[in-house]
Order: structure tokens, then sequence, then C-alpha cells
């Protein structure tokens, strides 16, 4: 890439911010500007419940000082782009100016679903995604909310749900599911957290469906009814049903675009020098057998961002995340997968190891092919060590050996219950084979730690 070329870059979410740092990195003299009506300055989106909860100050959500950018030549642009023109190389911005670029980057994110609910615009109806989101929750809930209703059942419904029980709003949960998460749990697991969320007295009505969002006389939410005819008082309505690519602003336009916009395994469009990375962007095939065509998880948006800086930089390279994995919290229960692990599968082709501690807190599952070899596993209510399942899945390790060696793959410190042990003990007895079972460490046994 030529030095004095200028790199624009659409959204400063962690996705484009990782693709201007690793330009920098990669090259002195290129231009970078960074662009978002959103916010000046980069900020962490998952620790948006912390403000609201008054846990931290929204300054504190950014990673950065305000010099980094400065001292790193990174120009920020506050501002939104109402147009790409595309054959002038042009952004037209909302408060009327322009900017060339000679590389576009889009990273535009995602925005909360919408589905033509009647009432889904009324005031006090909203997703949580944005700066914007917060401050309009903040000043909703602090007139004094009676209830609060969510709909969707999915990891920005639950945080919605610690937001609001933690200033001790009620909440109804309302998932059209027949279990929370089911889509992507499989059902011990989706029943372990709906039993959770019920425990901390968050009404959830599953297999229940949002019908209508009624008004009062100034346009406000009144209330709700639901696919059972119910109808449910409420002042906030929370729509988590899940995310959307954030690209509606791009689809008159000659960039190819589906749900999002359509990419190469090395972020190119349809336009040349034109690039699409994360949330936003949609890959013409999925980038693995266990990952999807659009990823929407934060550290893939990192992975893409650093990626393609390289190929702009002039040293193209492909895409490749390896082994999918993830991590939540549900309310205060840690989840973590990796691998593989859907909600359903077919019997004679996987088998499945579940276990789950008597308190119905904690749980493991491990599937692994008929041959033996490691395909996924799932945890709730303990730390896992990254590295050990990302290695014993990319060396399609045999399940026996995975447990044989659980000690080595829990990331949790001494003082922590010794789930492995028990873990161990139950996969030995399920499968009839012999595996190596650890022992308790000094400590364990001295605290007395146990399941």
């Amino acid at each position: 890439m030529k030095s004095n070329r200028h790199v624009a870059i659409i959204g400063n979410g962690i996705s484009g911010v990782t693709c201007a740092r690793q330009l920098r990195k990669l090259d002195d003299n290129v231009r970078i500007t960074l662009i978002s009506g959103e916010s000046k300055y980069f900020f962490s989106r998952t620790a948006l419940m912390y403000v609201f909860m008054g846990h931290m100050k929204f300054e504190h959500t950014q990673p950065y000082e305000p010099w980094f950018w400065e001292k790193n030549r990174i120009d920020l642009k506050e501002d939104w782009v109402n147009e790409v023109d595309f054959e002038n190389s042009t952004l037209n911005f909302q408060s009327g100016e322009s900017l060339a670029y000679d590389d576009l980057v889009i990273a535009t994110g995602s925005k909360p679903n919408k589905f033509g609910w009647p009432g889904e615009d009324l005031q006090g109806v909203q997703g949580l995604y944005s700066k914007q989101d917060l401050e309009s929750m903040e000043k909703i809930t602090e007139k004094g909310v009676n209830r609060a209703i969510i709909v969707g059942g999915g990891l920005i419904g639950i945080e919605m749900a610690e937001m609001l029980s933690y200033k001790k709003i009620p909440v109804t949960f309302l998932v059209r599911e027949k279990r929370f998460w089911d889509n992507i749990l499989p059902k011990e697991e989706a029943e372990l957290v709906g039993r959770h969320i019920l425990e901390h007295h968050i009404d959830l009505k599953l297999d229940t469906e949002l019908k209508e969002i009624q008004s009062n006389q100034n346009g406000q939410v009144k209330s709700v009814i639901t696919s059972a005819g119910e109808e449910i008082q409420c002042q906030f309505v929370g729509l988590t049903a899940g995310v959307k690519p954030n690209v509606d602003f791009l689809r008159e336009t000659d960039l190819e675009v589906n749900r999002g916009v359509k990419v190469d395994s090395y972020f190119r469009t349809n336009i040349p020098n034109v690039y699409a990375i994360g949330d936003c962007a949609e890959f013409h095939e999925a980038p693995g057998e266990d990952r999807k065509t659009v990823e929407q998880v934060w550290y893939t948006g990192r992975m893409h961002g650093e990626t393609l800086a390289y190929t702009i930089n002039g040293k193209p390279t492909a895409y490749q995340p390896g082994v999918w994995f993830n991590s939540a919290k549900f309310l205060d229960i840690e989840y973590q997968t990796y691998g593989t692990v859907p909600p359903q599968w077919k019997e004679d082709e996987v088998n499945s190891f579940y276990w789950e501690a008597p308190n119905g807190k904690v749980a493991f599952r491990m599937l692994s092919a008929k041959d033996g070899r490691i395909l996924g596993v799932n945890n709730f209510g303990f730390r896992l060590d990254h590295a050990f399942f990302d290695k014993a899945i990319k060396g399609k390790w045999q399940a026996d050996q995975v447990i044989s060696k659980l000690q080595k793959g829990m990331f949790d410190p001494e003082f922590f219950a010794p789930y492995h042990i028990e873990i161990q003990k139950a996969y030995q007895k399920a499968s009839g084979r012999t595996v190596q079972i650890a022992k308790k460490s000094f400590i364990q046994k001295l605290f007395g730690a146990s399941v």
C-alpha cells in the first residue's frame, strides 16, 4: 500500500478500532480516519450495563485516553454517514460535509431487530446496543418504572434484566421458545438458565410472544399484549430479540448487500478498495464448519480488524478464525462454549456426556463423534482454559483423553471447588471406561472445597 493513501473506517467499535491500530503499526505514514456518529471515542459495549448500575462512569468504558488517538495520528470524525458515493470514493455526512477516501472499511456493527410489532416505535421501547440506547434507558427509568417487559431471550436480554432488577424494577421476560435460549443451548443447559432466572425473581414467561405494545394518551408505553391474550401494564419495553447488520443505508447502492455486506475471506466486497468487517459483514461462505456467515461476537470483530489491516497494507491475508468459542454471563453464572455444541443432534451420530452439580448451577457437557474425537464443550458456573480446549479440538483428541487431562483444562484457581474430579467420576460411570481421576490438592483438602 502506498503510504500516502487515506483509509476511512466507518464505525469505531472493536472491529474498526483494531483495524485502525493495526494499520498504524504496519505503516507509519498512512492517513487513517475513524468515523462514528454514536461517540467520538471507542468504548466497550459490554460495559454499558455497569454504567447503568452505577458501578462505573461512561468515560471509564473507554480503553484509551483521548491523547492516544492524536499520538497515533488516527483522526476521529464524530458524524453520521448519510451516503457513500462509491463512484467518486466520497463519504457524505449528516452535517453536510464530505470526505474523500482511497480505501473504505465498513464496520457499522449491528442494530436491534424489530419485527413490525404494533407500537414498537413508541417512547419507552428500545434495544440496548448503542451509547444512545443507554442514555435513553437511564432517562426513562429515572422517571419511575413500575414494571419493565423484555422481549426475546438472549444475552442482551439477560443483561437488560439484570440491569433493571439491580434498580429494583420488576421485570417480565417474554420468550417465544419453550426454554430460555434453546435455539443455542441444549435442553439441560437451557433449563438450568431458566431456573436461575426465576430464582432471581424475574417473571419468565416461556412459549410466549409479544403481540402488541399499547400506548397512553401521551404516546408512551402503557402495556403489552402477549400471544396468550394477557395484558401486562408496563412503562418500558426492551426489544432484545437479536440484532441484525446495520447496513440499511447501503442497500440502494452498487454494493452487494444481503443480511450484511457480502465479503470474501479477505473481507473484500464487490467494489474495489471497499471492505467490510465485524457484525455488518456477511461471508459468501462460512469461514469454518462450526461458523456462521455473519459473526457477531467481540473477539471475531477484533480478528476481522487485525486480519484486514494486513490485506490493506499490501499483504493479502485470508481470515482463519480457528475453533469457535464464546463466553457470557447469565446473571451470576458464567458460561463458556468451545467447538460445536448445537442445541440438538442425532443420537446415532454424536455421543453426549452431561454432568450437573447437585446445586443445579454448575454444569459441563462434552460432545464427541462416534469415533471418539471431541467436537465441543459447554460449561456453566466455572471456567475452562481456552488454550487447552483449542488444542484438544484442533488436535481431535479422544474424549477419554480430554477427561483424563481435565485438571489441566481448568482455569479456576486453587480455592475453587474441584469440579473436574466430580466430572471425571461421572464420565467414568456413564461411559463404563476407565479414565485418570485427579486427586484433590492440599489446599482443596485443607479448606474442604467441594461441589
